[in-house]
């Protein structure tokens, strides 16, 4: 369970909850803490809260969760995971003998969430959101233990719910320590790609969906900054 506290402007109030008609505006962690020392993202120092805010001067709520769990991530990213035109806050969540899950959330709570990994200390690093595939959902992407087992899953959002429908090995976005993820999604003319490293951090690899996943190697990685690069439309 998790605690919500929020500030509600009253003039405005309506029998529905901002959270199900007002756009989510920003998204930031707060009550940082160095109860989960892991340190993957190269310091001690996570999170225990998640703030929302809506319109302006309407709402804002603040989801603080239990002790043993907290968002071990660099900041929340919004995206649209129903497609209805209001975003969503994806966050990197992490349980102190669970390790790592990606979840989803708005105004009020837990919207879905992958499982967690299952051990303590084991991380994911997000990619990207879109409908990936084209069937009109939308489509989430992480890259499970970018240090160990260095594996793309893809989950789809449906029905309130999280499906995996993809999994492929040999890829990476992360190096122990670093305070950023690499790579990312390019989405310009055609398909959206997700844009990673190879396990061994020596080619560019594109991974998008015509008919079936494709992995495509886009050339050597030389620089990390080649990535970045080849995000660029």
């Amino acid at each position: 369970m998790v605690a919500i506290a929020v500030s509600i402007c009253p003039i405005t109030a309506k029998s529905q909850q901002p959270w199900e008609y007002e756009p989510l505006i920003s998204a930031k962690y707060s009550q940082p803490t160095a109860r989960y020392p892991h340190w993957v993202l190269g310091d001690q120092i996570e999170y225990g809260a998640l703030e929302l805010q809506y319109a302006p001067g309407w709402a804002k709520y603040t989801i603080q969760l239990p002790e043993e769990r907290v968002f071990e991530d660099l900041k929340p990213r919004l995206v649209d995971v129903d497609a209805n035109g209001k975003y969503e806050a994806m966050v990197v969540e992490s349980h102190r003998d669970k390790g790592a899950r990606l979840a989803i959330y708005n105004g009020g709570g837990l919207v879905a969430a992958t499982p967690y990994i299952g051990t303590r200390f084991r991380w994911l690093a997000p990619v990207g959101a879109a409908d990936l595939d084209g069937d009109g959902h939308i489509e989430i992407a992480y890259i499970d233990r970018p240090h160990l087992a260095k594996t793309l899953r893809i989950w789809r959002f449906k029905d309130g719910d999280l499906t995996e429908i993809a999994v492929l090995p040999g890829l990476t976005n992360h190096k122990i320590g670093e305070d950023f993820i690499s790579g990312g999604l390019r989405d310009c003319e055609g398909p959206p790609e997700l844009i990673l490293a190879s396990a061994d951090w020596a080619r560019i690899i594109s991974v998008s969906y015509q008919d079936s996943w494709h992995m495509t190697d886009l050339g050597p990685l030389k620089r990390r900054d080649n990535l970045a690069s080849a995000l660029k439309c």
